[in-house]
């Protein structure tokens, strides 16, 4: 199976050369998602609003490609301060349910955001 374009109308736009999310095979694999609302343009201040916009960007990518947070298998997350952890981890949390996928979470340099998260969700022969 050639890899597919997985691009919502309602979703997030790239900001760069790059794809929101791609099937290939059994995985779909969703690029990194900031925090902007893709309907208004905004970015919420806190840490809770950031990565709550983040992962509803993620789970309008993965739906348009068929797959659901529960088909989540790896996320790599990047914070701009690892001091938010505990707060983006309730956050987090509440996303994805149990067994939650495997994670990587890492302090990074973000260009004016607080959180990006990429994602693979295992689709099997959906």
């Amino acid at each position: 199976m050639a890899k597919q374009l997985i691009q919502p109308p309602n979703g997030p736009k790239p900001g760069g050369a790059y794809s929101p999310g791609l099937r290939a095979g059994d995985f779909i694999f969703v690029a990194g998602q900031g925090p902007t609302n893709p309907a208004t343009g905004a970015v919420g201040e806190t840490i809770e609003e950031q990565t709550t916009q983040v992962l509803e960007n993620i789970r309008t990518i993965l739906e348009a490609g068929g797959a659901t947070m529960a088909d989540v298998v790896k996320a790599t997350v990047h914070l701009s301060d690892l001091s938010l952890f505990p707060r983006y981890n309730a956050v987090y949390a509440t996303y994805f349910p149990d067994p939650k996928p495997v994670r990587t979470t890492v302090g990074s340099q973000l260009l004016n955001i607080l959180v990006e998260i990429d994602v693979i969700a295992y689709v099997g022969d959906r």
